[in-house]
C-alpha cells in the first residue's frame, strides 16, 4: 500500500503535520473571527513584498489591540516561509498564508491580547511570476450587502462573509468576478482584489477612505504608475465611471492583474493591464 506524502505547516515557529490538530473549539478565530491574515506570493523561494505584508498585518494587529511579539519581523517570517517551502518540497511558485489570531480565552472580551500564528504553503502549479489572463473577465455587481467604511475596512480580517456571499452570487450568475460596493453605492473592490479603472491613459482606483482593502499589489501598481509618469487618482468611483472606462483590471498579490473584458454591454481593452504585468515581472525578476 502506498503511503500518502505528508504536508507541513508552521504553528508558532514549529513545523507540524497539517493533520495534527491546531485549532481547538475555543479558538477565537473560529468563534469570533478574531484574526487577520496575509496571502503572500513566493517566487524562487522568495516571499514577495514581505515588508508591505508585515506592515499591513502589524497595522491590523494594532487596530485590533493584539500584542505584537518582538520576533515578528520580515527576516523571521521569510525564514519560516523558506523552511516550509523546502520541507514540503515545493518547486513552483507558491502561495503562503500567514494567519494571526488572538489566543483563546474569554468571550467577546478576551482574557489576553497575546497571539498565535499559522503559516501554510500551497503549490500554484506554475513558475515565473505573474501571467496576465488570456480571456478577459466578465463581471457584475454584488448588491445584496454593502461594505461599511470604518477603520476595519482596509484590513484583511477573518470576517470575510461579504466576500463569501459575493463568491456564491458570482457562481450563481456564472460570472468571473463581482464588484463590491460601499455604503455610498460607489465601487469599493472586487471579491478578492482591488479595482483600477483606465480612462485616457490615466488610472483611477477607489481611495482607502472608500472602504477597500489596502492591497499590497495596489500599492505596487500606484508606485509603478508614478515611476512611469502615469497619472493615478485615488478617488470615489461611481458606476457611470465603469461604463465610460477604456479598461478595468483587478489586482491581488497571488494572481497579479486580471483584466476585465465585459461589464453589462460594455467591452474593454487590456493594453495598460499588459503593460503593468510586464513591469511587475521586471520588479520581481
Amino acid at each position: 500500500m502506498s503511503s500518502v506524502k505528508d504536508t507541513f505547516c508552521n504553528y508558532n515557529g514549529h513545523l507540524i503535520s497539517i493533520y495534527e490538530p491546531v485549532v481547538s473549539f475555543a479558538n477565537r478565530a473560529f468563534r469570533y473571527g478574531d484574526s487577520l491574515f496575509e496571502t503572500i506570493l513566493v517566487v524562487n523561494n522568495k516571499a514577495l513584498f514581505l515588508p508591505d505584508h508585515l506592515r499591513r498585518i502589524k497595522v491590523g494587529m494594532t487596530v485590533l489591540r493584539m500584542n505584537i511579539p518582538p520576533t515578528f519581523n520580515s527576516e523571521n517570517i521569510a525564514n519560516a516561509i523558506q523552511e516550509l517551502v523546502k520541507k514540503n518540497e515545493l518547486k513552483n511558485d507558491t502561495r503562503a498564508r500567514l494567519t494571526i489570531f488572538r489566543n483563546e480565552g474569554g468571550f467577546y472580551a478576551p482574557h489576553s491580547n497575546d497571539i498565535s500564528f499559522l503559516i501554510e504553503v500551497e503549490d500554484l502549479k506554475h513558475s515565473g511570476g505573474y501571467i496576465l489572463n488570456g480571456t478577459g473577465y466578465t463581471v457584475d455587481v454584488f448588491h445584496d450587502i454593502k461594505k461599511h467604511k470604518n477603520k476595519l475596512s482596509n484590513l484583511k480580517t477573518g470576517n470575510a462573509l461579504i466576500y463569501v456571499l459575493a463568491g456564491i452570487y458570482k457562481k450563481d450568475i456564472k460570472m468571473d468576478d463581482c464588484f463590491i460596493i460601499n455604503e455610498d453605492g460607489n465601487v469599493c473592490e472586487s471579491i478578492n482584489s482591488n479595482v483600477f479603472i483606465v480612462k485616457n491613459g490615466a488610472l483611477y482606483t477607489p481611495a482607502l477612505t472608500e472602504g477597500c482593502i489596502e492591497g499590497v499589489l495596489r500599492k505596487q501598481i500606484i508606485e509603478i504608475a508614478k515611476t512611469n509618469r502615469i497619472l493615478c487618482y485615488e478617488i470615489p468611483i461611481a458606476f457611470n465611471t465603469l461604463m465610460n472606462a477604456d479598461e478595468i483590471f483587478f489586482t491581488n498579490t497571488i494572481q497579479g492583474i486580471r483584466w476585465v473584458e465585459k461589464y453589462k454591454t460594455k467591452t474593454y481593452q487590456n493594453k495598460i493591464a499588459a503593460f503593468f504585468t510586464e513591469k511587475l515581472n521586471e520588479l520581481i525578476a
